[in-house]
């Protein structure tokens, strides 16, 4: 399996060093890349990274990128909102550990929203009031399933960690898309989140 590339973005160059020496004990991942972000684009041209992970400093929402999934290392809680708006889509503190940060690098590679508990509330902001009162409430099971989509298990783990068949499981994927008004996984994922369903 081909190690995931990742792009160090953070205006302090000490901060820049520090996030490549802790991603490089990770297995499964390289860092091709560090930069303050001011010349971004041509980073992004030139290493295509899957990954970015970007330490979030700035005073004002910087420009992110859309093509490549953004893990976004928070000072406090409350740049939550601003950088999922901003387009992040895994946020977590900078006191997180190695291992979880990692966990995050891979789920965001596989397009999956990925948040500390806590910081999922500061993300609702996008839905409307009452949005969750318009979608038809999950059945138990069908929240069990979206929990383990938001792990990114594919249908054959989620099967047997439930002990279902792949049938049954597409069965409640489809409905839960359903119910959420969207048309892939990894949309109910980003969805289902916002509205504090799940918390991943």
């Amino acid at each position: 399996m081909t190690d995931l590339s990742v792009l160090i973005v953070a205006e302090n160059p000490l901060a820049r060093m520090g996030l490549a020496a802790l991603l490089a004990g990770q297995s499964a991942l390289e860092v091709v890349g560090q930069t303050s972000g001011s010349d971004l684009q041509d980073e992004l041209e030139t290493l295509e990274p899957d990954v970015i992970v970007w330490d979030w400093g700035w005073d004002a929402a910087p420009r992110l990128p859309g093509s490549v999934p953004v893990v976004a290392l928070l000072k406090e809680a409350d740049q939550a909102g601003e950088a999922w708006a901003a387009g992040a889509r895994g946020l977590l503190l900078g006191s997180t550990e190695p291992d979880a940060l990692a966990a995050a690098v891979n789920a965001a590679a596989q397009g999956l929203a990925v948040m500390e508990p806590g910081l999922a509330r500061a993300t609702a902001q996008p839905e409307t009031d009452g949005a969750e009162a318009d979608i038809e409430p999950l059945t138990p099971r069908e929240r069990e399933v979206l929990q383990l989509l938001a792990e990114g298990l594919p249908n054959k783990t989620i099967a047997a960690r439930l002990t279902i068949t792949d049938h049954t499981v597409k069965f409640h994927v489809n409905a839960i898309m359903g119910k959420l008004g969207v048309q892939s996984r990894t949309e109910a994922v980003v969805r289902a989140t916002r509205l504090g369903l799940i918390i991943l």
